[in-house]
């Protein structure tokens, strides 16, 4: 099985997430040598409905450092390209620390986290 693929939205626009924790775990991504996709801001891809969530969305196991789990799902339905519940894991950089988050995003298992509740359209 290979590894999950590795989203990093760095919040550009919004500018909701701490700017502190957001710089720190890219900085670990880096300095880890993995491979990651690495966005200016996630919602703005979703607003133009970019095709790389597309491929984001198809291509099996994700884990994807960003915003609220829920928030992250609805940016990708809103987009046209719904997530598999089963198969995404969302750090909150809103809430966990750098330290976490990216301990989160270089271990090898997956922790599907994303909400379940109300069905995507």
């Amino acid at each position: 099985m290979s590894a999950p693929r590795l989203l990093y939205c760095h919040c550009q626009y919004a500018q909701v997430l701490p700017r502190e924790v957001k710089e720190a775990v890219l900085q670990k991504l880096c300095e880890a040598g993995v491979e990651f996709e690495a966005v200016a801001d996630l919602c703005e891809l979703s607003a133009r409905r970019d095709p790389l969530l597309k491929d984001l969305a198809s291509g099996g196991a994700l884990k994807i450092a960003a915003c609220y789990p829920r928030a992250v799902k609805w940016l990708f339905n809103a987009a046209g390209t719904p997530l598999d519940p089963a198969s995404t894991e969302v750090c909150n950089l809103r809430v966990e620390t750098a330290d976490i988050a990216a301990a989160a995003l270089l271990r090898p298992e997956l922790q599907p986290n994303l909400p379940s509740g109300k069905p995507t359209p």
